[in-house]
């Protein structure tokens, strides 16, 4: 055999192998980056692409986005905006979230890191780079160096003087540095630094990247943009059925809410304190309209958000979520704010879209949990969890919308407490006058057990009765479903570890 065809031979054998393969094989595919928007009271009424939105308000850039992946049609991400946060960046529910303590002139707030650790450190530690931008609500340590590679943050529990400010001159740490006040509209300052985030200006373009935008939007004082504040002139919103009660078949302390009045024209007024949230006198209509002109800025600053994606053809490589802390009333059950178990106080918009991964156009009816957030973006990046989560991982309902789901929502309000200050239902704090409570769902049931000895249980069927006005657990018919639904309650108690669980008030109906 001849030097030439001995040397053919060997270069068709080494060719057809494995080592020769991988040299052919595309490169390892990037680390998806994760744009988390997260926006502040924002019900999901306040965007258009919801069946039960207000009418003719519009939001085009989030329901752009809807169709550009999956909208799901409920999600309970908190009772108020701590525990919410907190829940978001340990993957725990509040009554787990260790040395969390507010004292001191509200929001001040401290945790210790080694007690309650927030998952971002574990990204930034496997190779993502970090970055927060906007409002922080959970301890004054902010977490720049340890959690987050990058930062501009409002900080409300390290300056409460300050914390008022949620659309005025705020002071801003970019990057742990000394705060400085910063004029501007808030909401475009947000989306003018993720823009530049997005871009790369303010990061490592080699890494893969996470990124968590906190809109102070649209949390009171409501006060739009000035291109915005004529906005919707003819803006009329439903009174309430049980704005001024009666409230039949709610607990006690929802028979008592007593912030709304009647106005001379007849139009519900608010006649709360007056403080920097709301503005005593306030008509409901007035309020509901401001809100939803605060939500503007946001929406154009989604679009600005995809229009930066696309740009830096990233788009198709970054998982997209938007949501919300928690929604809002309007004088349902009598609220004019959060805190309590319905979904008119605590029901948020969740939107998901990464094209060519997560299907378009498509609407998800499984209900889901603050806590569903770590493990999912958990499962995104392909790293293990780094400690046990109450969460589920969310990525299968993204992939198909439609796929059999069992598996619970559950969300809890403990006040002001958390971790182990969490375990003695009789020692509660109650905001508002509203005292804790444990909720779940399964499907379109949805049980409520508000903490106090003797107070009724309360069951609804949000399919016949969305606006739960209907207390089912009082109808005799309904106790199998009661009965079933308190037990698996308690069952999810358990499993994520409730101190509370085995001190829970005997229930009237029990």
């Amino acid at each position: 055999m001849s030097r030439y065809v001995t040397l053919l031979l060997f270069a068709v054998w080494f060719a057809s192998t494995p080592a020769a393969y991988a040299q052919k094989s595309d490169p390892p595919k990037k680390k998806p980056n994760i744009l988390f928007i997260y926006t502040d009271d924002q019900s999901y009424r306040t965007i258009s692409c919801y069946p039960e939105a207000y009418r003719d308000i519009k939001t085009p850039n989030i329901d752009k986005l809807a169709r550009m992946g999956v909208r799901f049609q409920a999600a309970y991400n908190g009772s108020w905006c701590a525990p919410s946060r907190a829940s978001i960046l340990t993957g725990h529910h509040p009554f787990s979230v260790q040395s969390m303590t507010f004292k001191g002139q509200y929001p001040s707030s401290s945790y210790d890191p080694a007690l309650c650790r927030y998952w971002p450190s574990v990204f930034r530690r496997l190779g993502y780079f970090t970055g927060q931008i906007g409002k922080w609500h959970t301890g004054a340590d902010a977490g720049f160096g340890r959690d987050w590679n990058y930062q501009a943050v409002w900080n409300r529990p390290a300056h409460p003087a300050n914390s008022p400010n949620y659309y005025k001159t705020q002071l801003i740490s970019f990057n742990g540095a000394k705060p400085r006040e910063v004029e501007g509209y808030s909401t475009d300052n947000y989306t003018d630094w993720a823009v530049d985030f997005i871009k790369g200006t303010s990061r490592d373009k080699e890494k893969p990247w996470f990124l968590w935008l906190c809109y102070g939007a649209t949390h009171g004082p409501f006060t739009p943009a000035t291109r915005h504040k004529n906005a919707y002139p003819d803006f009329k919103c439903d009174t309430p059925a049980d704005l001024f009660g009666p409230r039949t078949g709610k607990p006690d302390y929802v028979q008592k809410m007593d912030v709304w009045a009647k106005g001379k024209d007849g139009q519900p007024v608010y006649k709360g304190k007056g403080d920097y949230q709301d503005k005593e006198g306030m008509t409901l209509n007035a309020g509901v309209r401001q809100y939803n002109q605060c939500a503007m800025a946001i929406d154009e600053g989604i679009a600005r958000l995809l229009e930066a994606l696309e740009a830096s053809g990233q788009l198709e490589n970054t998982l997209i979520v938007f949501t919300s802390d928690q929604g809002y009333a309007w004088g349902e059950h009598g609220f004019r704010h959060k805190l309590g178990p319905y979904d008119a106080t605590i029901r948020s918009p969740l939107i998901v879209a990464m094209p060519g991964t997560i299907p378009t156009g498509k609407t998800c009816p499984v209900p889901v949990s603050g806590v569903d957030f770590a493990p999912t973006f958990f499962r995104t990046a392909g790293f293990d969890l780094p400690w046990k989560m109450h969460g589920r991982d969310l990525t299968p309902l993204f992939k198909n919308p439609d796929a059999k789901w069992t598996e619970p929502m559950l969300i809890t309000h403990t006040g002001r407490s958390f971790g182990k200050d969490a375990d003695d239902p009789a020692k509660m704090d109650l905001i508002e006058g509203v005292p804790w409570w444990v909720a779940s769902r399964d499907g379109k049931t949805k049980y409520i057990r508000t903490l106090v000895e003797n107070e009724i249980e309360e069951l609804y069927d949000l399919e016949r009765d969305p606006h739960e006005l209907t207390n089912l657990a009082l109808q005799p018919e309904h106790r199998a479903t009661l009965q079933r639904m308190r037990a698996l309650t308690i069952a999810e108690l358990r499993r994520c570890d409730a101190g509370f669980v085995t001190r829970l008030p005997r229930a009237k109906t029990e």
